[in-house]
């Protein structure tokens, strides 16, 4: 049976103790690069997590590069690995649920079978979900099916979501511009069913220039943090920030120290991979960041 950490470690996390949970990552997997779980479950498992992932694809790439090869699975396949890892009573265990890009309706109802079952083991089980639709330079890049999958059936179940600026106004139906319109969707997003939704990749008039934000929210609360802008692309950042966020608030980190931690440990990573002049995110080189970030920024309440 899993045991949690509970101690040894407090030079890590600014001091804060680590705390280990068991956590479910159904995502896509690639063999060369790091995206999806190939992005998400390193720094879970650097940080104290013991991780279960459920591999949606079996790539050899990002689909980024153009071409790639590698199977599709199946929405029945997830479920029988699900229904395997029941057999064992992992599920009883299992803390967080995590899930990134959906390729069809299939793995999006294989997915919410799965948050189900766990729920019915460990009620307070929580499910975080990054509803990857597009942004606002590419439009939606995600078919017909799976925009309306997101929207109108798999966020409703979430406690925790993490979209950008964009995915925020397309699951809400708005255009949020300013701050006070960010924070508007957010509570039309809260009352579809997520409690707690972090914004990545904020944009707006009152954002400094050269610079970028990310917004928290967990009910009434929300936290802004600034960070520069790296003029530097890298698939799987925002994998690496959902794992890294959903996984520090539901081991109980307050919400502004969850956003402050991600934020150091992502700005970290991607500094790193842009001064080496790397297409792929350097995760191992940066594993230290996800543990012990070098700098520190810090968040303002803006409600």
């Amino acid at each position: 049976m899993f045991q949690p950490v509970t101690g040894g470690q407090e030079n890590l996390w600014y001091g804060s103790t680590i705390r280990g949970m068991r956590i479910m990552s159904i995502q896509s997997a690639v063999s060369y690069g790091h995206v999806g779980n190939s992005a998400a479950v390193f720094p879970l498992q650097r940080i104290g997590h013991e991780v279960m992932p459920v591999n949606t694809v079996l790539f050899s790439n990002s689909t980024a590069y153009g071409d790639w090869t590698g199977p599709l699975v199946s929405g029945d396949d997830v479920r029988e690995i699900v229904k395997g890892i029941e057999a064992r009573g992992a599920l009883e265990e299992t803390a967080l649920i995590i899930s990134g890009y959906q390729g069809g309706a299939s793995i999006g109802d294989a997915i919410l079978d799965a948050v189900a079952r766990t729920r019915a083991k460990n009620p307070k089980m929580l499910y975080s979900c990054d509803p990857v639709l597009g942004s606002a330079d590419t439009g939606c890049f995600v078919s017909p099916e799976v925009q309306e999958l997101i929207r109108d059936r798999v966020i409703q179940h979430a406690d925790i979501i993490t979209p950008n600026q964009f995915e925020l106004g397309f699951v809400t139906n708005t255009d949020p511009k300013t701050l006070d319109e960010v924070l508007e969707s957010v509570k039309k997003a809260q009352n579809i069913g997520p409690k707690t939704v972090l914004v990545t990749s904020v944009l707006t008039p009152e954002t400094p220039a050269d610079s970028i934000q990310m917004l928290a929210v967990d009910g009434d609360e929300a936290w802004l943090i600034t960070t520069p802008r790296l003029n530097h692309k890298a698939n799987g950042s925002g994998d690496v920030t959902q794992a890294l966020f959903a996984s520090h608030f539901a081991a109980g980190k307050s919400l502004k120290d969850a956003l402050e931690l991600t934020t150091a440990s992502v700005y970290d990573l991607l500094k790193n991979t842009m001064e080496a002049g790397q297409r792929e995110l350097l995760l191992i080189e940066s594993q230290s960041s996800f543990v012990e970030p070098k700098q520190h920024f810090e968040a303002e309440r803006v409600r």
